[in-house]
């Protein structure tokens, strides 16, 4: 089953993308699996590609831009601004730079990366600004908590901020005692980076082992990973966006899709990974 979300604009686009933080860096044999992943992943339906351009330097657009010119399917690009850029002065520099390297004339969607110390309302207009010149399709923003959400309502129109992109997992989940809803509510879709965790501490669960031995998809028996996006994906409004540098990791992202996840097996994930009882920091990586 393929799983979408809408933006507040219509636009209709599968609920699973492919993020590329930490990718870009490595010539070789490592870059080579890179792009094949993402090239397969473009083929296969995965259109949404989140990059930024922090990542590597910049490396990470330029990885993007070259998987993009040689593959023509359906894409959804994704790129962030650093705060320091988010300025009416800087913004179009930095916007610019990151269409160079990505080979676009316009991004679908240019996200802030996190608050910095340049006013909101000076963002938002530069947003504008971008969105008149035709360099940008949509603006969103990035780790911003309620407050956050409530402040940079004063200055846009209902529907304009098209998604939040936030860190959520299962060891993460401190965004559904108000941040998940704060975003439905705004229409706003949540993009959830990281779905899988940092590392292999997740992934070793337990919890995750015993629940998917219980599960298969097309590609063969689950495995703990696919649970673990399998139970982010479940939400409605979530975009999640697991980095795949490799093919075989790729694959088993999209047979993912297929897991749908049991009362019982919720149930033990909640034993084994607490949702929030109180409104917790946003967590940030």
């Amino acid at each position: 089953m393929t799983r979408t979300v809408t933006l507040s604009d219509g636009t209709v686009l599968p609920a699973l993308g492919m993020g590329t933080w930490n990718m870009g860096g490595i010539q070789g044999e490592q870059m080579d699996r890179e792009r094949e992943s993402l090239g397969y992943g473009l083929k296969a339906g995965l259109s949404v590609v989140d990059t930024a351009e922090m990542y590597g330097h910049g490396r990470s657009e330029s990885l993007v831009g070259e998987v993009l010119h040689y593959n023509k399917a359906d894409r959804f690009v994704v790129t962030k601004v650093l705060p320091e850029n988010a300025s009416f002065e800087r913004m179009e520099a930095a916007c610019t730079t990151s269409l160079r390297r990505l080979g676009l004339r316009c991004v679908d969607l240019y996200l802030l990366h996190w608050r910095g110390t340049v006013p909101l309302r000076e963002t938002v207009e530069a947003f504008r600004r971008l969105r008149e010149k035709g360099l940008i399709k949509r603006w969103g923003v990035s780790n911003f908590d309620v407050d956050d959400l409530m402040e940079l309502e004063r200055y846009i129109r209902p529907g304009e901020c098209a998604v939040n992109q936030i860190l959520y997992n299962l060891e993460h989940r401190g965004v559904e005692y108000d941040l998940l809803d704060a975003g439905r509510f705004r229409n706003i879709v949540t993009m959830a980076y990281s779905p899988l965790g940092q590392g292999m501490a997740l992934l070793q669960h337990p919890a995750l082992q015993k629940i998917a031995a219980r599960h298969t998809t097309s590609a063969g028996p689950a495995t703990p990973a696919q649970i673990a996006l399998a139970w982010v994906l479940r939400q409605r409004n979530i975009l999640a966006i697991p980095k795949a540098s490799s093919l075989a990791h790729l694959k088993a992202n999209i047979a993912a899709q297929e897991i749908n996840l049991t009362q019982d097996d919720l149930a033990e994930l909640d034993a084994a990974f607490p949702p929030p009882v109180r409104k917790m920091p946003l967590d940030m990586i």
